[in-house]
Parts: C-alpha cells; structure tokens; sequence
C-alpha cells in the first residue's frame, strides 16, 4: 500500500481492491474512501465521476505494469534460454491466481469497462503493448522469432487462462488440466511457434466460413 501522503496513489489502490472484490457496481466513492480510511468525501474530490475512477485505477495498473516489463527486460541475463522463458510464464500464471489475484480480477473488470469506456481502453492497450514488446524481446533473446500478433495471441491465452483459473468450480479447473501453470505455460508458449500458419490453411477456413 502507497505512503498516505501520496493520495492520488493510495485511492488508485483502493480502487482496485474495490473492483475485485465488489466487482463493478461497487467501485462507489463512499467505498473508496471506508477502503483508504479517509473522510467521507475525499474520493469524490480527487475523481469526481466514476468514469475517472476507473481511469485513474486503470492508469496505476498500466503505469505499475509497465514499469515491471521494462526492468524484467531491463535485468534479464544474458544466458537465458527457452525453458527460462517457460519457467517466467508459468511463474506469471501462477501469480495472477495468488499473491497478484487482487490486481489481475480488478483487471478482468477494467476490460469490461473499456468496451465501453475509450479512456479506460486506451491504458488497457498500454498493457497490452507492454505485453507484446517483452514477449517479442524474450523469444529474440532465445533466437526465436515471433510477430506482435503471436505475443498478442500469448498475451490473450494467459488472460484467458488466469480468468477460467480464477472464475471456474476448483474440481472443472482441475479436470481439464488448468491447475498446473507449468503445462499451462508451455501450451500457451507453443502456439507462437507456428504464428504465421500456412495461405492453404488460412484459405480453407475462410472456404468452411463462406
């Protein structure tokens, strides 16, 4: 948790331990301000109207997130190989479902506003760049080559992994294999090795879709 001299960052916490544990409709100034201790009120003068709420939570989790990928980069050893790059994907997961849970529900619920909300999508799309960059710098450190659309295609699986993990009754998670990340993390790290698939492939889908 943030010093509380830093306002503006304690109530942007707060707001996203509100929306993952009340979910949208209880992200509420009043709620804000009985999570941060603060007087009744003070929520309301940093971010008058929810939409800002959203946006300031959205923005510390862009800026946090970010921040993390750049000194991941920023520190990663010089030889590092595929199956580290298995073993940070799968540490990754596991977070998102344990010490991270907090931060990664309250994101779900953020990507359900930005359907609606530009400003809310733009900090996701931030994330989601940030995600693609490091997965395109991880895989080149290893001499493998992927495009932005497989680091994006691996940025989704591990979203929609951590959300079946987080959402689901613990016996389906278990029966269709989502319980362990270490697989989990190395089914999702082969899709990019065929990230381009073959024309003849490609034109025989779309043949089955027209």
């Amino acid at each position: 948790m943030p010093q509380r001299g830093n306002r503006r960052e304690l109530l942007a916490e707060c707001a996203i331990e509100v929306l993952a544990r009340e979910g949208g409709r209880g992200l509420t100034h009043r709620a804000i301000d009985r999570e941060a201790g603060v007087p009744e009120g003070t929520t309301k003068n940093y971010h008058p109207t929810r939409g800002s709420l959203l946006v300031a939570a959205a923005r510390h989790i862009a800026e946090e997130h970010t921040a993390a990928l750049r000194a991941l980069r920023d520190q990663m050893p010089a030889e590092v190989t595929r199956a580290d790059i298995a073993k940070l994907y799968a540490t990754m997961l596991r977070r998102m479902v344990t010490e991270a849970r907090s931060r990664f529900l309250a994101l779900f619920e953020l990507h359900l506003e930005g359907v609606r909300r530009p400003e809310v999508r733009a900090a996701l799309g931030e994330i989601g760049l940030a995600n693609v960059d490091t997965a395109v710098h991880l895989h080149a450190a290893v001499g493998e080559r992927i495009s932005r659309r497989g680091g994006g295609l691996l940025e989704a699986g591990l979203l929609g992994v951590a959300l079946s993990m987080l959402s689901m009754p613990d016996d389906v998670v278990h029966e269709i294999g989502f319980n362990d990340p270490d697989p989990l993390a190395a089914a999702l790290l082969s899709m990019t090795a065929e990230d381009d698939p073959p024309v003849e492939a490609v034109n025989e889908v779309r043949g089955r879709a027209s």
